[in-house]
């Protein structure tokens, strides 16, 4: 899942990108308010974390504009602690949650878990099929019971397909949800990161359509 972090302070940036790619979310950086408008607008993010007091353009008119441009991805804004108008005002601009600095890292990264979770069809953060159980907040995997290994890349590919259970998602469309801007988006490495994960999980669990992509199936 990709993330846009828009936020200035530089070290708070490092701090927050290290928790989330821990957990397999692609990170992109903007530190102002421009960049986060151009960013929000022209890429397919999961969630965004805004900073509402960002320089060259504050986060609150960021959010009216992708709102009033249709653009419903999901938004954590972080505020001063003495910013509880802000808070108010970030909500009913459009906002799906808050969060005050300072704050933990565990709740932060909880508070994105819960944002990708609504967007799924079910309420369950662990996915199940089989003897295959798999942990959408941690990206750990079990197979009959038994921890399975994965990599970051097959973490991220594998949370993507299961928060669009049912769907049919094109390698294009993975490349863009687990690459960062920054990143080197070869589709064709999906095809890689897919192999490895029937090998690991189970060879009939990711299903192939020829020229279309991916998807796991809800039953």
């Amino acid at each position: 899942m990709r993330i846009l972090l828009a936020e200035d302070e530089v070290a708070l940036c490092d701090q927050i990108r290290r928790v989330l790619a821990a957990e397999g979310r692609a990170v992109d950086v903007a530190h102002d308010g421009d960049e986060a408008a151009f960013l929000g607008a022209t890429e397919p993010y999961d969630a965004i974390i805004l900073d509402l007091g960002l320089p060259r353009r504050d986060g609150l008119s960021i959010l009216k504009d992708w709102r009033s441009q249709g653009i419903d991805i999901p938004v954590l804004i972080l505020t001063a602690r003495d910013g509880w108008s802000q808070r108010v005002d970030g909500l009913d601009a459009g906002a799906d949650d808050y969060l005050t600095k300072p704050f933990h890292m565990s709740e932060l990264a909880a508070r994105i878990r819960a944002i990708l979770r609504r967007r799924m069809p079910s309420a369950d953060p662990v996915f199940r099929k089989g003897s295959l159980e798999f942990d959408t907040r941690t990206g750990r995997a079990t197979v009959e019971g038994v921890p399975v290994d994965l990599t970051q890349q097959e973490v991220a590919v594998m949370t993507y397909l299961v928060h669009n259970i049912g769907r049919m998602v094109s390698r294009m469309e993975l490349s863009e949800h687990i690459y960062s801007y920054d990143g080197d988006r070869d589709s064709n490495t999906i095809a890689v990161f897919v192999a490895r994960l029937r090998r690991k999980l189970g060879p009939d669990l990711i299903r192939t359509v020829r020229g279309r992509g991916y998807s796991i199936d809800a039953d």
